[in-house]
């Protein structure tokens, strides 16, 4: 991996890290179509390399200035991070199991609703 390489994986950190605490997404939307699209890789790898990054506390500074802000409910969080860990668990050893194209398929439409439900409103 060369340098350029290496800043441009930075700035795409540096771009989820801000499109995540702007409007509180998880960083695989930009990060996923980012590697995709930009970066040449699989749905597979993109997938798999996002979540692989979720495992040190990346979001902890930003949850830290949102909890000073009282915008944290903790007990929440607790049983949600329970939930996706089993989730993204079982849900992984699945999709590692559907075909490249339909996987890609999967994600963006899952982009498309919930792009839609929010343009929409509640």
């Amino acid at each position: 991996m060369g340098n350029v390489q290496i800043v441009l994986y930075l700035l795409l950190g540096i771009g989820a890290g801000i499109v995540s605490g702007l409007v509180g997404i998880g960083g695989g939307i930009v990060i996923v179509p980012a590697l995709v699209f930009l970066f040449g890789f699989s749905q597979h790898q993109a997938q798999g390399t996002t979540l692989a990054l979720l495992v040190p506390p990346i979001g902890l500074l930003a949850a830290w200035a949102y909890y000073r802000q009282g915008d944290v409910n903790v007990p929440v969080a607790a049983l949600i991070c329970v939930g996706f860990v089993a989730g993204s668990y079982c849900s992984a050893k699945v999709a590692a199991e559907i075909p490249e194209a339909l996987l890609g398929k999967i994600f963006g439409g899952f982009l498309v609703l919930v792009g839609i439900k929010m343009l929409l409103g509640r």
